[in-house]
């Protein structure tokens, strides 16, 4: 990251907080935020904005500034003919949504990040746009100064064309939302065609859905894991879809999507087989596979799932987290002007750093006796199994699982010595909603209160940070909370609270989910028409409210508010959680009947629509709660929610205090509205609960 000296500023970024911006402060571009004076500035000089959009770990956002916004003569057509506005897509994500369903619709094409908009001075309205642009012609693209002098030509002379456009655009935009089910029947259909279209996308050599560039998809393992649990105790299990979930993983965390020395997954791989990434390591990717590598090791037992696990945690924990609690959003894929420069060997510098002994695994684990893998320097990939690797050498594998680790803990101390990437310290709540579910599910799985008190330090810097007079804030940094919190805020951190519920109990974060879960009601559904807004209802007005259900590198608010609502609903009793999950399966019915597997956040919430979850409250002491919980957490049920509440807890909702606490540990049994009687010894409990119904 390209490192800021205040005196220096040329333009209006330099008292921003974002890592982003402040990479542009010293820009010869007159740069503003947007905001009122940028957009006061365009209507009072008629000069078009030019809106461009990124994030401090944008490899290719980096290369615009470094070609064109550093660059004297392109910032002198840029200021003599626009006002130029520059957003973080991770503090704005409203107008990242916006502007790029409006670059997809004028292009027809894909966006993506740099994301360049020109729009309207009077009313913000998109007439142009696409993404990188090169300094010259190349690559099939015009060069960007040539770009500029056509589109401040273009607006000159065609106002007529452009109020036209634009007046269609926002039609268009209105016609974007589908048409609600009304009183259709909400059947399970779409888990089955998600279920099938996940197959036929699957890649059964390497792993993951379609070819490269091949990103995660953490929300699709889980439906796969989910539907082999479902049909786990029949007599012809879906052996199938645990296999496509279990081989995509496994062929990630043994690439070099997953890093292999500190831990932690890359952003997405440019090639099929998991070996090059994107370096970039973002939150959000690793919070939600971190969830699904967990819940993975308790379903199959396999030890490379809890090693992952763990060691993805530990990542979070060491490189990631701030001092006072909360997570950073992002380390940057470049150092040093370079992408993936921090995380590259050569056979020398790693012979020069390991033991003798200790080389041969390496070499053979890690391919260096192959060819370079990545611009003449080898990024870790596992090219063979361990065992195969001990065999070649003469080894017992478990010795040679130690020389491995030894020398991996070597190395890895060796590269942080290097210059590091740069790290966006910026702390995004929604983000951190699911790193905080992310532990919760690693904790649970490998039986660590220290992954519990880490995301209990998450929870507790976002209350005192991000909660400002009973409404939520979207991002911290350097000391100030700012912007209004949107949907995926409230949804995830929400269900963050619930996850970690499972693992310890405090009433304040069962008090506090229930207040976030009344602001979505409140300030975010579609009450006329279902589903959540990603804007709250006092939000600053935009040319469109968005409401999206579809789920990209997150999962959408719309599917896991459903989900959550759901959960609150049966956990509490309160019938208008479950009316507002039903209202927005509603409104999603249409798109999850044509294209269930892109949207499996909803799809998760329609399982436990269709066939409620079953809620088990157990009731005691803590010490002796926690081992009813152990032996609940080691098997795999993604339909039940264990919320374990100690004996003297007070202040209870009454759906929790009407199931009382006993002389010893009690737990009550709950499908859907009717629970059981209180079971007092843990066979008991868990004859109750097997086989649970699917």
């Amino acid at each position: 990251m390209k490192p800021h000296t205040p005196r220096s500023v040329r333009n209006r970024l330099g008292g921003e907080t974002s890592p982003y911006l402040l990479q542009h402060a010293d820009n010869p571009v007159d740069w503003y935020p947007w905001g009122p004076e940028a957009l006061e500035l365009a209507r009072s000089t008629g000069r078009p904005i030019l809106l461009s959009i990124g994030y401090s770990a944008c490899h290719w956002c980096h290369v615009m500034a470094h070609e064109s916004f550093e660059d004297a003569a392109t910032a002198a057509v840029m200021n003599e003919s626009f006002v130029n506005v520059k957003v973080d897509r991770e503090e704005r994500p409203d107008l990242d949504r916006i502007y790029q369903t409006a670059h997809q619709m004028l292009t027809q094409r894909g966006g993506g990040w740099p994301l360049t908009m020109f729009l309207t001075p009077t009313d913000q309205r998109p007439f142009f746009g696409g993404t990188y642009f090169p300094p010259e012609p190349r690559y099939g693209m015009p060069g960007f100064r040539d770009v500029l002098q056509r589109v401040a030509d273009y607006h000159r002379t065609h106002g007529e064309e452009i109020r036209s456009q634009g007046e269609a655009l926002v039609e268009v935009f209105g016609q974007l939302l589908p048409t609600p089910a009304g009183d259709a029947e909400l059947t399970r259909a779409p888990l089955a065609a998600a279920r099938a279209t996940l197959q036929r996308d699957f890649d059964g050599r390497y792993g993951g859905f379609g070819g490269a560039p091949k990103f995660p998809h953490p929300a699709s393992i889980e439906l796969l894991l989910r539907a082999w649990r479902e049909t786990a105790d029949e007599e012809k299990p879906d052996l199938q879809a645990l296999y496509m979930a279990t081989l995509t993983l496994t062929r990630m965390a043994e690439g070099g999507l997953y890093d292999q020395l500190g831990g932690g997954y890359c952003r997405y791989s440019v090639d099929e087989y998991w070996m090059i990434p994107h370096f970039e390591k973002m939150l959000y990717d690793n919070g939600q596979l971190l969830a699904v590598a967990a819940q993975a090791a308790v379903a199959t037992g396999d030890e490379l799932f809890r090693r992952v696990t763990a060691e993805t945690a530990d990542w979070i924990r060491r490189d990631m987290e701030h001092p006072g609690g909360g997570y950073y959003s992002t380390l940057d894929a470049d150092s040093e002007g370079h992408e993936g420069r921090f995380y590259v060997w050569t056979p020398d510098e790693v012979h020069a750093l390991v033991d003798p002994a200790e080389y041969p695994v390496v070499e053979r684990r890690y391919g260096l006796d192959r060819e370079p893998n990545f611009e003449g320097r080898w990024h870790f990939h596992v090219y063979e199994p361990l065992e195969q690797t001990a065999a070649a050498l003469g080894l017992d594998p478990a010795e040679a699982q130690a020389l491995l680790d030894s020398a991996r803990g070597k190395l890895l101390a060796a590269r942080n010595a290097r210059i590091w990437p740069g790290r966006d310290e910026k702390i995004l709540t929604s983000w951190n909603g699911l790193a905080v579910a992310g532990m919760a599910a690693a904790a649970r799985a490998l039986g660590r209160t220290d992954l519990i008190d880490s995301a209990a330090r998450a929870v507790g810097f976002l209350r005192e940070h991000g909660w400002q007079e009973g409404r939520l804030l979207a991002v911290h940094k350097d000391g100030h909370s700012r912007f209004p919190a949107y949907l995926d805020d409230h949804a995830f951190l929400a269900w963050g609270l619930l996850e970690l519920l499972q693992a310890r109990w405090h009433g304040p974060w069962l008090e506090w989910a229930v207040e976030l879960a009344e602001a979505l009601l409140e300030r975010f559904e579609d009450r006329a028409a279902g589903g959540f807004y990603f804007t709250a209802s006092d939000h600053e007005a935009l040319i469109l409210r968005p409401k999206t259900f579809g789920d990209d590198a997150t999962p959408a608010g719309n599917g896991v508010a459903a989900r959550l609502l759901i959960r609150l609903g049966y956990l509490l009793a309160e019938p208008r959680y479950l009316e507002a999950a039903e209202r927005t399966l509603r409104a999603a019915w249409p798109m999850l009947e044509r294209y269930p597997h892109a949207h499996a956040s909803l799809v998760a919430a329609l399982d436990e629509w269709t066939l409620p979850p079953t809620i088990v409250v157990l009731r005691g002491a803590e010490a002796d709660l926690a081992v009813w919980q152990a032996e609940l957490d080691k098997y795999y049920q993604p339909r039940r929610l264990v919320i374990p509440v100690p004996d003297d807890a007070t202040s209870l909702p009454p759906a929790l205090a009407d199931k009382r606490a006993g002389t010893g540990v009690v737990a009550y049994v709950c499908r859907g509205p009717t629970c059981s009687a209180p079971l007092g010894t843990l066979g008991e409990l868990v004859r109750a609960l097997r086989p649970e119904p699917a």
